[in-house]
């Protein structure tokens, strides 16, 4: 019986994963068992990445946020709740770049929020 070659489908799978190992170095780029092994741990870390940078983005926030707050006197999770109160529907990424751009309309809207 003739031994039989894989088709075009197993070179168009192994190109595809080649093409991603492109930049790596040595046998990682050039051979498909390495390569295989070394993009999939990229694209892994690579998922892991994408939810760390919005954890990191979101730390970031707050602390903009607080950091503007006590040089107004107020504290963060106090002025977070009073937002709450009064139905200010500002997310935290609005209230630090306001906090970072704009100092003086950021302190209109924490002290309409503090207001009793």
């Amino acid at each position: 019986m003739a031994r039989a070659r894989r088709g075009f489908k197993a070179r168009r799978r192994r190109n595809r994963v080649l093409k991603l190992a492109k930049g790596f170095h040595f046998d990682r780029r050039t051979k498909f068992k390495h390569a295989l092994i070394t993009v999939r741990r990229a694209l892994h870390n690579a998922y892991i990445g994408r939810r760390l940078l919005k954890r990191d983005m979101r730390r970031l926030w707050i602390v903009r946020i607080g950091a503007a707050a006590r040089s107004l006197g107020f504290q963060y999770s106090r002025l977070i709740k009073a937002f709450a109160d009064k139905k200010i529907m500002l997310n935290r990424k609005m209230l630090a770049e306001l906090a970072v751009n704009d100092f003086q309309g950021f302190t209109t809207i924490c002290n309409e929020a503090m207001k009793k």
